[in-house]
């Protein structure tokens, strides 16, 4: 099992490059050599929804997609991340299944969060109700009649098929050490998905809660630590969530550079993002796209609430030919706020309007960032909006997560944006500059900005306006330099 490179790191789904683990690895030997020192496979157990994310049991590979010898012939080859959800369970799950039929009687009883003695007087007030961070319209719980007839209400944050589950329960902490011990064999990192929504108290948000969060954290972690491995927590919210984590050294992810980038793109301004640059945790993945949206919250207070509004209509206006198929807007409701939009459905390729200038652009400035990249494979390609899987899914996200066949990558592959992108990512994973220290400027006006990598007597400089998309790449290997990539005005 390889550990984590400082290499670029894929995000896809099982079956989304080929249609299995098997073909995953075939074709990233084939048409990708080079790009890539580590996958994040999204989950890829079987589960009863959400696409992977509604998981039934932790302890099998979905047969649709291959055995745990497929996932260990990868990890020999690409260091991998693998998805756990401290937050939730599948209602399809073994346990669940256990409580509904035995009812109280259920040695997983007390795993689930039961809505009515969750609240000390049994409902919320409706300023407790107000307060929490919920992801849908109404509380969120869902009602249940048991086996024995009893109809109960168990916390729900999310999908249909998604039970809550709390963390301070014994049969809990049980199902986590015994699952992320398993996946701590296997992968040297584990992302918690959703983990914020872990933390519940009355009279809360119920979201990110301190100090019960860092509790939890330390629940979770346990398992990975007895194994060796590490941990990445997803977490979208401001930015300022982000610096919490970072300070107490773990991995954290830098969901604000999508939205700095096309803010610095489309207006043709580097300064935000030059500010973000210089302050930012240096122990991250940086992302531009992900199986989710493109993120609105994590860029509040980088960006001012007009600056993320007029970035968000020209990302509109661009996709406008999937907004009559998006069957509804993704949004949050913050405490104390107004109910809001909460990220963009659409490639990030497609929010650039599909030019190719700014999106390897975009993408020399993410690989220049502070960080480990990351880059989903829809993006890998340059993939544009699947405006024909919305016509017939329901979930806006599917106009991000277009199942590429073998001959489909043959052919994408072949596309100059993609053969620039690759050569790109090849520059990123094997000059070891990048292993060096980092030096954030302006290039002399407002559209302008220089980074530069320097580690001994190798360093390496890319120059960027992003006004006209220009850019170029010096490299340095003691007396001798290089120019890669120039991308004149």
């Amino acid at each position: 099992m390889k550990k984590i490179e400082n290499k670029i790191m894929l995000i896809t789904y099982a079956n989304t490059l080929g249609g299995s683990l098997a073909q995953l690895e075939r074709v990233l030997a084939q048409y990708f050599p080079g790009a890539f020192g580590g996958i994040h496979i999204l989950p890829f157990f079987p589960s009863s929804g959400d696409q992977g994310f509604a998981v039934i049991r932790y302890d099998i590979v979905d047969p649709r997609f291959g055995t745990w010898d497929d996932v260990d012939r990868l990890g020999q080859q690409y260091y991998l991340m693998a998805d756990f959800m401290l937050n939730h369970i599948s209602i399809r799950s073994e346990e669940f299944r256990d409580y509904m039929h035995r009812g109280d009687v259920s040695p997983f009883r007390e795993m689930f969060i039961h809505w009515d003695t969750f609240w000390p007087g049994g409902e919320p007030s409706e300023e407790e109700l107000n307060t929490l961070y919920r992801r849908k319209a109404g509380g969120p719980y869902r009602t249940f009649v048991r086996d024995d007839g009893k109809t109960v209400r168990l916390w729900n944050t999310f999908f249909e098929e998604q039970i809550d589950i709390n963390p301070y329960a014994a049969p809990t902490q049980k199902y986590y050490q015994n699952n992320l011990g398993l996946l701590a064999s296997h992968v040297p990192l584990v992302r918690f998905d959703a983990f914020a929504y872990a933390s519940k108290r009355p009279g809360t948000s119920c979201f990110f809660v301190e100090p019960d969060i860092w509790n939890i954290l330390e629940i979770g972690m346990e398992p990975l630590r007895k194994a060796g491995a590490e941990m990445l927590p997803e977490i979208h919210e401001k930015y300022t969530i982000q610096m919490k984590m970072a300070e107490r050294g773990h991995w954290v992810y830098d969901f604000a550079l999508p939205m700095l980038l096309l803010h610095g793109l489309h207006f043709g301004r580097a300064d935000c993002l030059i500010h973000w640059l210089n302050i930012c945790p240096r122990k991250q993945f940086t992302t531009l796209d992900t199986h989710d949206g493109i993120g609105l919250v994590d860029a509040e207070g980088l960006l001012t609430g007009d600056e993320i509004d007029a970035t968000q209509e020209i990302v509109d206006a661009l996709t406008a030919d999937i907004r009559p198929c998006l069957p509804f807007p993704s949004v949050v409701r913050v405490p104390g706020k107004p109910v809001q939009r909460y990220q963009m459905m659409t490639t990030y390729y497609s929010a650039l309007g599909c030019d190719d200038r700014a999106y390897l652009l975009a993408r020399a400035i993410q690989f220049f960032s502070p960080g480990i990249p990351q880059v989903y494979y829809v993006g890998v390609l340059a993939g544009e909006n699947d405006v024909e899987e919305l016509r017939t899914n329901p979930d806006p996200r599917a106009v991000n997560r277009h199942p590429f066949t073998e001959q489909e990558i043959a052919a994408s592959v072949q596309r100059p944006i993609v053969r620039r992108l690759q050569a790109l990512m090849r520059l990123r994973n094997t000059c070891p500059a990048f292993n060096g220290d980092i030096c954030v400027k302006t290039g002399g006006d407002n559209s302008k900005l220089t980074i530069t990598w320097t580690n001994s007597a190798c360093s390496i400089t890319l120059c960027a306006d992003l006004a006209d998309k220009s850019f170029c790449i010096t490299e340095r290997r003691g007396e001798s330099y290089i120019e890669h990539f120039c991308q004149p005005a």
